[in-house]
């Protein structure tokens, strides 16, 4: 079992920076494949940004390339998102989720429960 919590969400205007983390409690954190996710009301789940536990390999979603950096302490068994530039379009629900796959876009079996990103214009 993978707890996960998030935490660093908040209200912050168009053009400004937030960093959110996932603390991860349980597996051992270096053989899991890390990801954020967001939800906006009405809209799918999507996924933002991974790190996989293999090689440091990392995607983004074209929507947050050049924006959005994802990091990870293995020691410190924590996930960062930091997210610069925010647009409104950002404003979602953002989950944490830990996978044992080493395909960043397979399932993940591991969610924490979220943290509210809102971007005012």
């Amino acid at each position: 079992q993978v707890q996960l919590v998030e935490s660093g969400g908040g209200l912050v205007q168009a053009g400004g920076s937030l960093r959110l983390s996932c603390a991860a409690s349980g597996r051992t954190f270096s053989r899991l494949t890390m990801a954020w996710f967001r939800q906006a009301p009405g809209k799918e789940r999507e996924l933002v940004a991974a790190t996989v536990w293999t090689g440091g390999n990392t995607y983004y979603a074209d929507s947050v390339k050049g924006r959005f950096t994802t990091s990870r302490d293995n020691p410190g068994k924590t996930v960062y998102l930091q997210m610069n530039n925010l647009k409104p379009e950002d404003t979602a629900l953002y989950l944490c989720a830990a996978g044992l796959s080493t395909a960043p876009t397979a399932p993940y079996d591991y969610w924490g429960q979220g943290t509210q990103v809102t971007v005012s214009s």
